[in-house]
């Protein structure tokens, strides 16, 4: 039974959720463990063998399914699925719920070696994994791992520009130029820093036409920067959070949000997107419970053909 905060409306039962989660305080994080690998269920023998490219699955078409049902996509909770660059490396982030720590968000990680995925670690989450364009390195919220070897080093903090309590980072996205676009669930808002002559820039709020509506959050940003995906309630929705999408325009502007229609989007709970390091598909986060439940809820990690960003691509 996980805990939840006593809210009563949905989307801000799953949007504080997911801030219950985020790195930098006691929020799912063991502090006497903070990167240590869980010795329990790091064997394969909770996972079947897998053989192909995307953890062995059939290619998605235009409207969204369970990524891996019955193998990642499973009753409870299962989120935040995303491939390194290279598509050899998985992972995604599970609840390792003990009897003295009743909530304990954990990512796991496959790596693809000789076309058979196996699981190769294990670690508790401080923060909402997204790996760089260059792999290098995997964010994690207001901190980050680098590439070390074939492994990652220990969590690092960004530093004070972005380590501050009064805000609340949950996942920090990152284009080929060094572009950050994060959250803030404490303000509700999703920032962007820039880099420009080699100096990383002061974080600054996106304007209106990402910052609107309610539980604005979980952003994803292009590696080229050519398209920014997050999630947020608003006016003319499905009925929850959906995930939008906002073009960059030619002067550097953002361009308007746009639903990202119903073969991506549901009346339930959808969120977390990112898109593969291949360009090819978008995984994203869907409750697919029928809400009544807010301590066991059923969260699963969908996938969707990414052809359908070139379908909302204004002409």
């Amino acid at each position: 039974m996980k805990p939840i905060f006593s809210l009563i409306v949905l989307p801000s039962i799953l949007f504080f959720y997911s801030a219950l989660m985020m790195s930098g305080n006691s929020y799912g994080h063991d502090k006497n463990n903070n990167e240590k690998t869980s010795h329990k269920k790091t064997s394969q023998d909770e996972f079947p063998i897998l053989k192909g490219p995307y953890m062995g699955q059939n290619p998605q078409g235009m409207v969204a399914e369970p990524f891996a049902p019955g193998i990642i996509s499973k009753d409870g909770w299962e989120l935040e699925g995303v491939f390194a660059p290279g598509m050899k490396e998985f992972y995604f982030t599970l609840d390792r719920a003990t009897e003295d720590k009743k909530f304990r968000p954990t990512v796991i990680g496959f790596r693809q070696q000789n076309n058979v995925w196996k699981k190769y670690t294990e670690f508790l989450r401080r923060g909402e994994v997204s790996i760089s364009p260059d792999g290098k390195r995997m964010h994690m919220a207001k901190g980050y791992r680098e590439r070390v070897g074939d492994g990652w080093s220990e969590r690092k903090s960004l530093g004070s520009m972005f380590d501050r309590k009064d805000w609340g980072i949950m996942r920090l996205s990152a284009s080929a130029k060094g572009t950050y676009v994060f959250d803030d669930y404490k303000n509700e808002v999703i920032r962007i820093s820039t880099v420009k002559g080699g100096k990383r820039q002061a974080p600054i709020k996106m304007g209106l036409a990402v910052n609107s509506g309610k539980f604005t959050a979980h952003p994803f940003i292009a590696p080229d920067e050519s398209y920014l995906i997050w999630d947020s309630k608003r006016e003319g929705g499905f009925g929850d959070s959906d995930l939008y999408i906002s073009f960059k325009q030619k002067d550097g502007s953002w361009g308007s949000a746009i639903n990202m229609g119903d073969k991506v989007n549901s009346d339930k709970w959808d969120a977390y997107a990112s898109v593969t390091p291949d360009g090819k598909y978008i995984l994203f986060n869907r409750r697919i419970d029928d809400g009544s439940d807010n301590e066991n809820m059923n969260v699963d990690i969908y996938w969707v053909d990414a052809q359908i960003i070139e379908t909302l691509r204004p002409k």
